[in-house]
């Protein structure tokens, strides 16, 4: 069975997207995810990053006579996880293919992948774009072996070969053209790198290329057939996805308007000049003259396996999300912010446990610890505050003890390295809320006294005013009035 769809049939029912000058964008995505494991795909060389040019290329990874390629069992567990996670389906049979091309760093001349029947078909990634739900289809997923890697950078007038990479297993995630957006296109590859990281089966490092995302590209006036694609290569930041993909749709409008038609081709990005440049024509899957490996039996998964890799599945974020939304209250938006990583998902559920509210702790770390992390591009893990410390700081904030301005204080004093104990630094910096009721009473009636203006405004019913004379009452306590004490003497005062 191939879950393949025509990129026709696939718009149908389709949702249309903003227009950009006039034009209907379409997108579709092709992501290599390297599979996070110790071996190759097919032999027992390192996958090790960082290593010296072509030591770590072994016989089997160059197709040297008599050697065999054997599958290694790792990457096909990480396939079964992916599948389980986006609701695919996992097939029980799936064959392997020679894909046939020529370029200097293609050590075999064909690159070992999947064509006809690929482990995983069909399933889905949704995310959510601002408040509204998105859902991108997905093709398939297919294990291959990814190719060396040509240098130029050292070499003048010459290119280097680096055959390290040659035999690295990756999973090829192909989705249907089903986006309509850069911001579309770029939050769900943001979600396809969170869900392969949350799962363990890519480390999802953008600059060592163990995430690398090819985007097609296309645009057409609404109704007419679609229009022809152009694929950005190797995009391995969100930035440069977003300026790219911005700058193809414009360049392939400009085309357009200018009466010129659009040719296929494979473009790179340059972040340099913020432009996309033609590498190739676009090759077609006749091009590549697939046939299937003769080295290699089809890949069978039992049922039984792939109930085993489900037993070990973690919590998926989306399922988290919901479970903090049905829990603890939380909005998808914040439960969503809350699941970016398995990392500050335990962050809050260990302030919760130490007795957080959800939603004041929830509060706090998408606000001001995401604030403060993303100042010093740190992740939750580097954070100076613990979850307990963020506990005991919101339970102090609840008991009266300190307003919320002086816990903004005490947090600073906490992530600068001032203090670690809470009480400690209320008492020290003299933040401790006034809950006197006698004391905050003889400063109640002393702004009452000197403030008669506010009274008749705010008996004519103007509540302004009630604020300018809860205002007036804090910076007489020098802000260590109860706030909640205030407007209840007020108030009564008032009448």
């Amino acid at each position: 069975m191939s879950a393949a769809i025509s990129f026709e049939k696939a718009q149908e029912g389709r949702p249309t997207g903003p227009l950009v000058q006039g034009y209907e964008v379409i997108i579709g995505f092709e992501t290599h995810a390297q599979l996070s494991t110790a071996s190759k795909i097919f032999s027992r060389a390192s996958t090790a990053f960082g290593a010296e040019p072509n030591t770590q290329a072994s016989a089997v990874d160059l197709a040297l006579p008599g050697t065999l390629p054997v599958m290694n069992k790792g990457a096909v567990e990480r396939a079964i996880k992916l599948g389980l996670a986006l609701g695919s389906h996992i097939a029980p049979r799936s064959v392997f293919a020679r894909k046939n091309y020529f370029y200097p760093d293609l050590p075999k001349g064909y690159q070992i992948s999947q064509y006809e029947i690929p482990v995983v078909q069909g399933g889905c990634v949704s995310f959510f774009l601002g408040d509204e739900k998105k859902t991108v289809r997905l093709v398939r997923a297919h294990l291959e072996e990814d190719a060396g890697k040509s240098l130029h950078e050292d070499f003048v007038g010459q290119s280097g070969i680096d055959l390290n990479r040659a035999g690295t297993p990756l999973l090829e995630i192909v989705t249907e053209p089903d986006m309509r957006s850069t911001a579309e296109a770029v939050a769900y590859a943001r979600e396809l790198h969170k869900i392969v990281t949350w799962i363990g089966i890519c480390d999802g490092n953008m600059q060592e290329g163990s995430f690398r995302c090819d985007a097609n590209v296309s645009v057409r006036r609404p109704g007419a057939p679609l229009g022809t694609r152009r694929e950005i290569k190797n995009l391995n930041s969100f930035k440069f996805m977003q300026q790219a993909i911005d700058y193809e749709i414009r360049w392939q409008i400009g085309e357009l308007e200018d009466g010129r038609a659009i040719q296929q081709a494979t473009v790179l990005f340059d972040p340099e000049t913020g432009k996309t440049r033609a590498m190739r024509t676009k090759e077609d899957a006749a091009d590549y003259r697939y046939f299937p490996d003769p080295d290699l039996p089809p890949l069978a998964i039992a049922p039984e396996w792939i109930e085993r890799v489900r037993a070990g599945m973690p919590e998926l974020p989306r399922a988290m999300a919901e479970r903090y939304g049905r829990e603890h209250g939380l909005s998808d938006y914040d439960a969503t912010q809350l699941t970016q990583s398995p990392a500050l998902a335990r962050y809050f559920d260990e302030a919760v446990r130490a007795g957080a509210a959800p939603k004041l702790a929830s509060n706090w770390i998408t606000g001001e610890i995401a604030r403060r992390l993303n100042l010093q591009d740190i992740d939750i893990t580097r954070a100076p505050v613990t979850a307990a410390q963020l506990a005991a700081l919101i339970r102090r904030i609840g008991e009266g003890v300190v307003s919320n301005n002086a816990a903004r204080q005490v947090f600073d004093a906490l992530w600068t390295g001032e203090g670690s104990d809470i009480d400690a630094i209320i008492e020290a910096k003299g933040l401790k809320q006034m809950s006197d009721s006698g004391a905050l009473e003889k400063i109640v009636d002393t702004v009452l006294a000197a403030n008669q203006k506010n009274i008749d405004e705010y008996r004519a019913g103007k509540d302004k005013a009630f604020n300018a004379l809860v205002g007036q009452v804090m910076k007489a306590s020098q802000g260590k009035a109860n706030p909640a004490q205030v407007n209840a003497l007020l108030k009564a005062k008032l009448g």
